[in-house]
């Protein structure tokens, strides 16, 4: 009890009446502010932010239309090629003379495109429904390049038109040049199978290493152009390499993803 007395009559002392009482340190009024900032920031974010995240997917660079195996109708021996590598043919123009047991016959192609690869050479022998080449669809020599991404069937529901999308190049190392930028502008309903897959792009090898995880689900993206780099297309760095890039051309694509007002608030 005395020391209950003594501490009520030093709160009594008219002494102590002049001290001025300290509610909060400064380091505390400091803490107070910061947990306030911080608080009103998360729930701006809450309100208005975003989660971004990336998908990375193979590809190639192509065009809109693709390319095909052309293939020959007959047995015989090439006799002569007709055509090189790099070629823009018009539809049924000849590819190789074939000498065949009703006298010599042209292998043509289908459509009209660009040959990107040749197989047979003069004198080999060929067989009905061997590849001969792979013939790019290409109507317009302005036509410009796309990025075909193939994304496993699993992941390729969330990929929204208009993502933006980051290309490294496999010619034009991204360390020196930077990537390619690129927008996403179709993708696929259902995913396709690995031959569907070859018929699209005319390589069988391509479409296993795209289908090494199952059915792949097609991303189109669409290149953004530069009028003023070498190669006529935007990249994150500078004007990109300083030489033209090449359909057929192996990519590496960054799809970013962005899922808007990502939290849900549970209030009491």
């Amino acid at each position: 009890m005395q020391f209950r007395h003594k501490a009520l009559s030093k709160l009594q002392s008219p002494e102590e009446l002049d001290i001025p009482v300290r509610f909060a340190r400064p380091q505390g009024l400091l803490v107070l502010v910061v947990t306030l900032l911080v608080m009103a920031g998360a729930a701006f974010w809450a309100v208005t932010g975003s989660v971004s995240s990336r998908l990375e997917s193979p590809g190639v660079l192509t065009r809109a239309g693709g390319s095909y195996i052309l293939q020959s109708p007959f047995a015989g021996q090439v006799t002569e090629v007709l055509a090189r590598e790099g070629d823009s043919l018009p539809a049924k123009a000849p590819v190789l003379a074939v000498s065949t047991e009703q006298g010599t016959r042209a292998v043509r192609t289908v459509e009209a495109g660009r040959v990107t690869s040749l197989v047979a050479e003069t004198g080999s022998v060929i067989t009905p429904g061997a590849q001969v080449a792979t013939v790019e669809r290409v109507r317009d020599r302005d036509e410009p390049l796309v990025a075909m991404l193939y994304v496993p069937g699993g992941k390729g529901s969330p990929v929204p038109v208009g993502a933006r999308v980051d290309l490294t190049v496999q010619s034009a190392p991204a360390q020196q040049f930077g990537v390619l930028k690129g927008r996403v502008k179709t993708v696929g309903r259902v995913p396709q199978t690995a031959q569907r897959i070859a018929g699209f792009l005319g390589s069988a090898e391509l479409a296993e290493r795209f289908s090494a995880d199952g059915p792949a689900v097609a991303v189109l993206v669409e290149l953004e152009r530069a009028a003023g780099t070498p190669s006529g297309y935007a990249w994150s760095r500078e004007d990109g390499p300083p030489f033209a890039i090449e359909s057929t051309t192996p990519v590496s694509g960054a799809i970013h993803l962005t899922a808007e007002r990502p939290v849900d608030w549970l209030l009491p």
